[in-house]
């Protein structure tokens, strides 16, 4: 009989329950039982040679995109029939390929179902967005990485492609809807009667201000808790039963599972991206549940647990 591989980090606050695994993801994956997560929200190394901790991210491309086929078979075998899995991929201007080749390396064992485009950064020209939109100037919101280039133009946009079984995964489409601007559209459609109309493949979700890369974004890849979070409200809460976060970094997917109730697993190979997913997630938690008298109800395997357990509540008291 095949087992997890030993828990870091376990605690359970409520009815969810949370457990970080340190180790390589396909060792995880291979090992979890088939048909057991019900959503996977994950960013995988894109190999673009950004600069991680511990992990080299030049492999050749082939092997690349055959690793890539090896991890999606194996979480593939462990979601249900109706589970999601939310892929999200980057690129850079000089590699344009890159997210396109890795869907098509997912595309033996999931159907493609939507494609979605996290919008980090957005112009909205004042005469564009017309009278309803009220703006007093041009609009430009959000964050990018400027590029200074002849070439290319700043690149503002990922991609989060939605991958299921057969690709007829019922989704929740109001659960993240925009309210209509024109509200006499609410009396006019029957589909409108909740006053929200579906959102669309276009999320704008720009990353916080920071002060300090090293300090405040430490690891070089990551998204905003906001992005698994819609993706798991797109799929729909009351079937999202145990999430999974494959390649954890600093934790996103996790600190929006804590948010919202449900039940987690993460793998990262990182020991000090780990430690920092694990606080977050933490600090993501309703105050109530980090008070002294609850911390016995947190089980860490660490042995710096309850160290960190009272450092993040004395954070959260400040």
């Amino acid at each position: 009989m095949i087992r997890l591989p030993n828990v870091h980090t376990k605690f359970k606050v409520r009815s969810a329950t949370f457990r970080f695994y340190l180790g390589d993801s396909l060792d995880v994956l291979s090992r979890m039982p088939p048909r057991s997560v019900n959503v996977i929200v994950t960013s995988p190394p894109y190999n673009l040679g950004i600069r991680y901790r511990t992990y080299d991210d030049t492999m050749p491309r082939a092997r690349y995109l055959e690793w890539t086929s090896r991890w999606v078979k194996l979480a593939a075998q462990t979601l249900g029939e109706d589970g999601s899995l939310f892929l999200n991929v980057g690129g850079k201007p000089t590699d344009p390929w890159t997210a396109l080749d890795v869907a098509q390396a997912a595309r033996p064992f999931l159907t493609l179902q939507n494609t979605i485009h996290w919008i980090k950064s957005i112009a909205i020209e004042k005469a564009l967005a017309g009278a309803r939109a009220n703006l007093d100037d041009d609009l430009a919101v959000g964050h990018y990485k400027p590029i200074n280039s002849r070439r290319f133009v700043h690149d503002c946009h990922e991609f989060v492609f939605h991958f299921s079984a057969s690709g007829e995964t019922p989704i929740d489409r109001q659960a993240i809807g925009v309210r209509y601007q024109d509200q006499s559209n609410v009396g006019r459609w029957r589909t409108a009667a909740s006053g929200v109309r579906c959102r669309g493949n276009t999320w704008f979700i720009p990353y916080e201000t920071i002060q300090s890369r090293e300090k405040d974004r430490p690891h070089p890849a990551t998204f905003p808790p906001k992005l698994p979070e819609m993706c798991l409200r797109l799929h729909g809460l009351e079937r999202a039963r145990l999430v999974a976060d494959p390649f954890l970094g600093l934790g996103s997917t996790a600190v929006a599972c804590a948010e919202l109730g449900v039940n987690f697993i993460g793998v990262e190979m990182d020991e000090d991206y780990l430690e920092q997913a694990i606080d977050r997630t933490r600090s993501a938690l309703p105050p109530s549940t980090l008070h002294p008298e609850r911390a016995k109800r947190v089980e860490r395997v660490h042995p710096e647990g309850a160290k960190r357990i009272e450092k993040v509540r004395r954070a959260r008291a400040r």
